[in-house]
Order: structure tokens, then C-alpha cells, then sequence
């Protein structure tokens, strides 16, 4: 802002020229208003918030611990197969069936989806958690609109942790030789 338009502002402020600011705040606020996003009627939100179609099956990945789960999701009857068994012999542990289960307990989606899963490396439960996330990812890609549920349930976030690695000195990674005083 140049000297001269300061002044000029100043002389209208001091001059008590309130229609000239209300004018000129009108005026602001009508660029302002123009630059919000236009308005967007129902069928096109509805447009927006449906599911995508794809054309073949919807392929994701998941990681936790030392295990990888690779999904493919395809509409179905709800069959879960993981590295060519089914969901309850490859995982008998009822726990770890219902941790797979939970993004589409969530969504309220069993038994609309047939799940492939090729699992590699880890225990039950790191595969366990790794087809938690992928199912989830494959939801996700499926119907974007669902990514707020999921996020809100922790299951779209990479679980981290995985195993300390042995320090030298010490029997584990923090297992400490006993302290012997003399």
C-alpha cells in the first residue's frame, strides 16, 4: 500500500466516511463469496458418494510385524479363502477371525464380498493384522465415502511396532545381565 493510500484511508476514517468502509467491505465480502465452491445439488452428491464400479477385483496390501497380505476383493457371496484355505482352518483362533472380520462387522458388508488373500511370513496374529488392513484398504478403494468410519476405527492406520532389535551386552533387546553389587 503506497503513502497516498494510506492517507486517503486515514482521511476517510477520520472524516467518519462509514458508507464509503461499509462499501468497501460489501464489496470484499462479495469476491470473497464468489470464491466458495459452487453449490452442489443432491443427485450429485449422491453421484459423488456412490461406490465405484471397477472393472476387476480391487487388489491391496497390508503389512504388520514380519507379515504381508495381499487382498483381492471381488463382489460375492462372502467367501474368505486365505492362501487356498478357508478363513476358519487357516486361522482356528476365533480372535483372530473376528480381527478380520471387524472392517466389514463395521461396515456392515459381510457377506457381500468374496475375499482371495495370499499371506507370507509372521504368526497368526501379525497375518491376522495384516488382512485386517488390507480388507480394510480394499473398502476403502471400493467406496471412498466409507474412509471416515474406518479411519475413526483405527483400522486404514499401519500398525508400526514390530520386534527391538538385540543390543549388544544385554541377553535380549532390553534384558540386562543381573546387577551383581560386589
Amino acid at each position: 500500500m503506497t503513502e497516498q493510500n494510506q492517507n486517503e484511508d486515514l482521511n476517510v476514517a477520520e472524516a467518519g466516511d462509514i458508507e464509503a468502509a461499509t462499501a468497501a467491505t460489501e464489496e470484499f465480502n462479495y469476491t470473497i463469496g464468489d470464491a466458495v465452491a459452487p453449490e452442489v445439488s443432491e443427485d450429485e452428491a449422491a453421484e459423488i458418494a456412490a461406490p465405484i464400479e471397477l472393472d476387476g477385483p480391487i487388489q491391496t496390501v497390508g503389512r504388520r510385524k514380519r507379515a504381508i497380505a495381499r487382498v483381492h476383493l471381488v463382489a460375492g457371496s462372502g467367501e474368505i479363502t486365505c492362501n487356498g484355505r478357508s478363513l476358519e482352518e487357516y486361522f482356528p483362533n476365533k480372535l483372530h477371525q473376528q480381527d478380520i472380520m471387524q472392517p466389514l462387522a463395521l461396515l456392515e458388508r459381510e457377506g457381500q464380498f468374496d475375499i482371495q488373500a495370499n499371506i507370507a511370513g509372521g504368526g497368526p496374529t501379525g497375518q491376522s493384522g495384516a488382512l485386517r488392513l488390507a480388507i480394510a484398504r480394499a473398502l476403502n478403494l471400493y467406496n471412498p465415502a466409507d474412509r471416515a468410519a474406518l479411519k475413526k476405527a483405527g483400522l486404514l492406520t499401519r500398525d508400526a511396532r514390530a520386534v527391538e532389535r538385540k543390543k549388544a551386552g544385554l541377553h535380549k533387546a532390553r534384558r540386562a545381565p543381573q546387577y551383581s553389587k560386589r
